[in-house]
């Protein structure tokens, strides 16, 4: 009888060590995963890998988007957003893991760790952020605010807000003077879209195609083919090779190339 109540006891204080222990253990997880997806320091990487992958377009809702290169300076206009504690600590588009308490903010287009000065028009305030996600999907809105950067704005309230976008730099740090990089390029595509025995067609074509879309560029050099003069057209502005094969499955130009 001394044994069974023994064992009973013992039994029962098993049973209460476990429940601590899985107690504790959650109470640890739970502070484990508060401090990690508020990470006081964020490592940006810059690779160059890593920069190529993210200028890929990609396409969400049945629209492709293309990140496009951009210069110091550049200032775009539209309607700011802002997305908070629903995608804390969940993965941005460049690998990071979203701080709602961080500086940053998502962009369709710019290449990330770009530094971004953002104005609200309302009340004229201003923040600077680093871009390191993709969005918002949203036809008129520009830009996708961090808690943190909508709140020193004054968007929180409202939901959005017009602003002012200025490029001040890359690789998360801000252009301080002329002998830094004013601009990131990632690639150099053109895609061949004719070829002319005279300069002059060459040239009208090359101006014909300007004002249909200006998001390329063209331009003519001249080539030697069989001992005379022969002028290519070119189309530039392209930032991956996926972009310029989409261009030339759109059919606009039958025989056209990619060049590099």
């Amino acid at each position: 009888m001394y044994f069974l109540n023994r064992t009973k006891y013992l039994v029962i204080f098993l049973v209460i060590l476990l429940f601590a222990g899985c107690s504790s253990r959650q109470t640890y997880y739970s502070g484990y995963q508060r401090n990690y997806t508020t990470p006081r320091h964020v490592k940006i990487n810059n690779s160059k890998n890593m920069q190529k992958a993210t200028m890929r377009p990609y396409r969400v809702g049945g629209k492709t988007y293309y990140p496009t290169t951009v210069s110091s300076g550049d200032v775009f206009s539209g309607i700011a957003s802002w997305y908070g504690k629903d995608f804390h600590g969940k993965k941005t588009s460049n690998g990071e893991y979203y701080n709602m308490y961080d500086m940053t903010a998502a962009h369709k287009t710019l290449p990330m760790n770009t530094m971004v000065r953002v104005t609200n028009l309302r009340n004229s305030k201003s923040v600077v952020v680093r871009i390191n996600d993709r969005g918002p999907f949203v036809r008129t809105r520009i830009i996708d605010l961090s808690y943190a950067a909508a709140s020193r704005l004054g968007v929180i309230r409202s939901g959005t807000a017009p602003v002012r976008l200025e490029v001040l730099g890359f690789g998360g740090l801000i252009r301080a003077n002329k002998s830094k990089p004013s601009s990131v390029s990632l690639g150099n595509y053109l895609v061949q879209i004719g070829a002319f025995r005279k300069k002059s067609g060459a040239k009208r074509y090359a101006q014909r195609y300007l004002s249909v879309e200006a998001r390329y560029k063209s331009k003519v050099k001249e080539y030697m083919l069989d001992g005379y003069p022969i002028y290519r057209v070119y189309l530039s502005g392209f930032n991956s090779e996926a972009e310029a094969r989409d261009f030339i499955a759109r059919g606009e130009f039958a025989g056209s190339f990619i060049v590099r």
